[in-house]
């Protein structure tokens, strides 16, 4: 995500004063021009991902069959091209382990030159996707077809790779391989193996170093200490073994004509496509990932766009394949490390497409030295480390074994679309079997009978349904249970017709979720305390059990979405009307609708319409939400509160803390007041109330940051910009004074303002909000007991903004003093 920089004035001469701005008072800054500058982060990170980048990528030109300058053409693609157009401004990309097997066999079956044009034909296959919007749509396969794919890939390469490491030739399948594995045992070259085990060797060691060097080491990619170790090894011994081959650019063969049968041209570029798009997507996602662990970082670099990400992964692709390289995606190996090596923007990734293309014209005799041996074992282990623990692991617990199994099994011995294929197919089997297996049982305690229902209710269960429903006598009391979030129309009249049947002979029905105050409203989803038969007759279960429900009083839920949020009494007669008793009447010794009886003790608690929507809002409450947070909140209750931050914002009604925040009970110490005001310290200026919370968060509970959040639309800042001089010292008044230091820091022409990513602000009230939270946090620092935390490194301070019509977090970034707002996005926990 840009950000869009404060504007400056320009300086005519080294010692001219700033110009005077030209825009109107209170009014949005023009945007000025933006110079391009490299941050130092930026070229460490481009300089550790370019190490790690040249042996994997002569490797994997190794492994595929292709030139070996096919490798170092890709990766310079890979950071110059998709570096610069890419939607994932810190994803690296590049030939990618994923791709050898697929490329390998386009070189087997049609040459390199065709292979190069079907890397040109999926890279235009990427930019028609990317231009119709559905790059979100390849998240939605499977994890565990990908993780199993990647798994059948990284099987294959490795077990390719072990002939060249034993010194021989890998065969064109697996199968092949593993026959003639024994034979080659039988055949070692005792120099190869040596250089391969020094290379694994190293690359497994080299990490776990201990102590402060080995911190130090580890500044250096593994990859390289690997290959440079085995290089000078055998440069030193005079070893006599095969060794990286680089042919002269002036020979390099460029993409040609596809040469073959139309189906199986179609059939590689689909598959290229496949592997290339949805490999660069999930990297894209891991980094996101990453970087939110950063907060500075996301907050800087922003989201992933991944349709963009796919436009520049294609354009990648056909630059590439043009040029006689190999096919491009994102890198995990490669991606990581440039996150961690502290890279800010995707500057670090083109450095690094720069550094590839230095070392492919300049180093072309140090690069001719490297043993093949040593790139076949680094290949080979990133190939096993493509068989991911974690992965199994994590498939195993969602119950997706056999899909990753079969998706492995099928990529090893068929290929990697027809694994892809079976893999899918064997999901949807599964996704199938799962919503029509639904188990349903019944069991009868203290006289009522329980009915069960797991899993989704559809058309093929309503046969074992209505058997169990007729277990229950009549004139029973039976409590239905439904644990599931689909019911279909089937299912839903059979329930309803079952419902009225049993409740017409004397019997009571009750249909509820498993978690409490589920209630059922109609084919296809499941609500709160209200029954099928309710919603066809008109009728709730209050009426015949006596129960009040949110149906009868309120359209409202706890904690779901807030649709059209209006709670208003029934209209079809007064609350206090004697003729409304007719229509719902409630049983014996219970409350009318719209009443909260706590305690059972009978008492309206509200008389006016006020009173009983806040009635109604604490019986849905004790009713729906306080089963859910019972055992949290006594937690809490027994171990005292210790929210980790103090959230200090302004006091509208639009502004809901804790769901902007994503916060429960006891993470917010909240303070609340027109405007999002922080006086100042001092008797004359000061505001005790605010003071006092303010110490009491930073002293006694310790908080570890403080946000001062302001809003769009604030009313403060629109009667603060419209105030007149003089006039009535209202109290309103008298307290919006604590915000005249903004008023007067955003009519300064020597302050930058206070800027949003990606636009300007709206109007005048937008700035004044935006450089109200900058001043409140000024004020902030001046209180004694934050500026001793501030100053033992005990405690951070952020400033937030957040456009209420947009539903857009901003967060401030202050940088060479400038002030940005950068929107915060979503956190994709995709796999």
């Amino acid at each position: 995500m840009s950000a869009c920089v404060p504007t400056r004035a320009t300086d005519s001469n080294a010692n001219a004063n700033r110009t005077k701005r030209v825009h109107p008072p209170h009014s949005p800054p023009p945007p000025a021009p933006r110079r391009f500058r490299i941050a130092g982060a930026d070229v460490s990170a481009s300089i550790a991902v370019f190490l790690i980048a040249l042996p994997l990528s002569l490797g994997i030109a190794l492994a595929t069959g292709a030139p070996l300058q096919a490798g170092l053409v890709a990766a310079a693609a890979g950071g110059l091209v998709a570096g610069l157009l890419g939607g994932c401004p810190l994803q690296v990309s590049g030939p990618a382990a994923g791709l050898t097997v697929v490329t390998a066999d386009l070189i087997h079956r049609y040459g390199w030159r065709t292979t190069c044009a079907v890397t040109v034909l999926a890279g235009l296959a990427q930019l028609a996707l990317g231009c119709v919007r559905v790059a979100r749509t390849a998240l939605a396969v499977s994890p565990a077809i990908v993780h199993g794919m990647l798994a059948g890939i990284g099987v294959t390469i490795a077990v390719a790779q072990l002939h060249i490491v034993l010194g021989g030739t890998p065969q064109s399948s697996v199968l092949a391989n593993l026959r003639a594995l024994p034979a080659q045992l039988a055949d070692l070259h005792p120099a190869d193996v040596a250089m391969s085990v020094l290379t694994l060797a190293l690359l497994l060691l080299w990490p776990r170093v201990p102590g402060r060097l080995g911190h130090l080491m580890r500044k250096i990619p593994a990859a390289l200490v690997a290959v440079a170790g085995a290089t000078l090894t055998a440069s030193l011994t005079g070893l006599s073994l095969a060794k990286v081959d680089l042919p002269s650019w002036s020979s390099h063969a460029l993409a040609g004509l596809p040469e073959g049968p139309v189906l199986g041209i179609a059939a590689a570029v689909l598959t290229t496509t496949l592997v290339c798009s949805v490999q660069s997507l999930l990297g894209a996602v891991a980094v996101d990932k990453l970087v939110a662990g950063q907060p500075g970082l996301s907050a800087r670099v922003g989201r992933s766009d991944l349709n963009r990400e796919l436009l520049g992964q294609g354009a990648a692709n056909i630059v590439s394949g043009a040029l006689g390289g190999l096919p491009v995606a994102g890198v995990a190996v490669r991606s990581s490390a440039n996150v961690q090596a502290g890279a800010v923007s995707r500057n670090s990734t083109m450095l690094h497409g720069v550094l590839v293309v230095v070392a492919a014209l300049l180093m072309v005799p140090v690069l001719e030295l490297i043993p093949l041996a040593s790139l076949a074992a680094l290949v080979m282990a990133v190939g096993i480390q493509m068989v991911s623990l974690h992965h199994i692991r994590t498939v195993t617990r969602h119950r997706e074994v056999l899909v990753y199994a079969v998706t492995t099994l099928g990529v090893v011995f068929l290929g990697v679309l027809e694994g892809v294929l079976l893999g899918v197919t064997v999901a949807v089997a599964v996704a199938l079997n799962r919503l029509a297996h639904t188990r349903i049982t019944h069991d009868e305690k203290e006289g009522v009978h329980h009915v069960h229902v797991r899993g989704q209710l559809t058309f093929l269960a309503v046969p074992r349904l209505s058997r169990t429903l007729h277990l229950v006598p009549q004139g029973a009391h039976a409590v239905v249970e439904l644990d599931g979030s689909f019911m279909d129309h089937a299912a839903y009249e059979s329930l309803q017709d079952w419902q009225n049947a049993h409740t017409a002979r004397g019997g009571s029905a009750e249909l509820t979720g498993r978690r409490t105050g589920v209630r059922v409203t109609g084919p296809g989803r499941t609500g709160s305390d209200a029954t099928p038969a309710d919603t066809a007759t008109g009728t709730t279960s209050e009426a015949r059990t006596g129960t009040p429900t949110a149906s009868t009083a309120c359209r409202c839920h706890p904690w779901t979405p807030w649709r059209n949020h209006q709670c208003e009494p029934p209209r079809s007669a007064p609350l206090n009307d004697p003729t409304a008793e007719s229509t719902d009447r409630p049983a014996p010794g219970t409350s009318a609708p719209g009443t909260a009886t706590p305690s059972g003790t009978g008492k309206d608690t509200g008389t006016g319409p006020g009173g009983h929507q806040l009635a109604r809002g604490i019986s849905a409450f004790q009713r729906n939400t306080a089963p859910l947070v019972r055992g949290e909140l006594a937690r809490l209750a027994r171990e005292g509160q210790r929210p980790s931050q103090l959230f200090l914002t302004c006091a509208d009604s639009r502004l809901v803390t804790s769901m902007i925040t994503s916060s429960g009970p006891g993470d917010l110490f909240v303070v609340r007041n027109v405007g999002n005001l922080v006086p100042p310290p001092g008797e004359e200026s000061g505001d005790d109330s605010v003071a006092a919370a303010i110490e009491y968060a930073v002293d006694v509970l310790r908080v570890r940051s403080i946000t001062v959040c302001g809003h769009s639309g604030c009313g403060a800042m629109q009667a603060l910009l419209n105030s007149e001089p003089g006039g009535a010292q209202t109290p309103l008044k008298r307290w919006l004074r604590h915000g005249l230091p903004s008023l007067e820091r955003m009519a300064d022409d020597g302050r930058p303002w206070a800027r949003l990513a990606g636009r300007a602000p709206a109007d005048a009230v937008e700035q004044l909000c935006l450089t109200n939270v900058v001043q409140q946090l000024e004020h902030l620092r001046g209180h004694e007991s934050v500026a001793r935390a501030l100053r033992e490194g005990a405690l951070e301070l952020h400033g937030m903004y957040f456009h209420v019509g947009e539903a857009q977090a901003y967060l401030l970034t202050e940088e060479d003093g400038d002030e940005l707002f950068d929107g915060v996005g979503v956190a994709d926990m995709s796999a």
